[in-house]
């Protein structure tokens, strides 16, 4: 599957499930502008991008401030002149129950997961409309299609991501932008490298394949809904989890 002649923005780029989908765009032919909040993995990216002659651009974005999201994209806009591929990859949690979480916290969660999202789509849509055409693809998780204990705003956030999702493609079919999203499952990324062992444990217990999905396997997927191979579809919700969630 190839991209040739694609620019491709992708949020949270420099790690785990973004960083793969940054660097297998750039392998098949796409310039991809990588947007983060952290400089420092951005600038390591660009070098272990350069390296390997492949086209890949970082800018600073802080998903939880609608301000600084719509000022980055209008600094792409003004740099490229028009996105094609847009792939919202942008994701945080942490892991704690509901009764536990602080304000501030949920505040972020819903931002980062779901607001920044809207707010960056929102921004690039005109480009896409004007150019006669567009992929966005949406990262969301399984959480949101049937829920996951000690994640409960996540899992709302990212059931909003899916709903967007929907909405959005219906209203954007006349102008042959395709609009899809992604549920991962459990990853192997830092993100959840960072919780205990006993809950990711316990996440691949629940798998029908017995361990946690591949950074690489959700690059995949996210590349099908970005290249021409899916042309014909949209509004669709694609679950990669090794069989966690086989309905919901």
């Amino acid at each position: 599957m190839r991209l040739d002649g694609k620019t491709a923005m992708i949020t949270g780029g420099v790690s785990g499930i973004g960083k793969a989908t940054v660097l297998e765009f750039a392998r098949c032919g796409a310039k991809v502008i990588c947007a983060d909040i952290n400089a420092e993995k951005g600038a390591q990216l660009e070098q272990e991008a350069a390296a390997q002659k492949l086209p890949v651009e970082y800018v600073k974005i802080d998903m939880a401030d609608r301000g600084t999201v719509r000022a980055c994209a209008a600094q792409v806009l003004e740099r490229h002149g028009r996105v094609d591929i847009l792939v919202n990859a942008a994701g945080w949690n942490d892991f704690q129950l509901f009764l536990d979480n602080k304000p501030e916290y949920m505040d972020r969660v819903i931002a980062v997961n779901l607001g920044g999202a809207l707010h960056l789509t929102h921004a690039l849509l005109p480009g896409m409309i004007a150019a006669g055409g567009g992929k966005i693809v949406s990262v969301a998780s399984d959480a949101g299609r049937v829920g996951s204990t000690g994640e409960t705003v996540y899992a709302a956030a990212k059931a909003g991501l899916i709903g967007f999702t929907k909405s959005l493609a219906r209203e954007m079919a006349r102008y042959k932008i395709n609009v899809n999203c992604v549920c991962p499952g459990p990853t192997d990324t830092p993100m959840l490298q960072s919780r205990p062992d006993k809950i990711k444990e316990a996440f691949i217990r629940a798998i029908a394949f017995r361990r946690l999905g591949k950074p690489q396997e959700i690059a995949d997927a996210i590349l099908f809904f970005a290249s021409p191979r899916s042309d014909y579809v949209t509004g669709q919700v694609l679950s990669v989890s090794g069989g966690l969630t086989f309905a919901g």
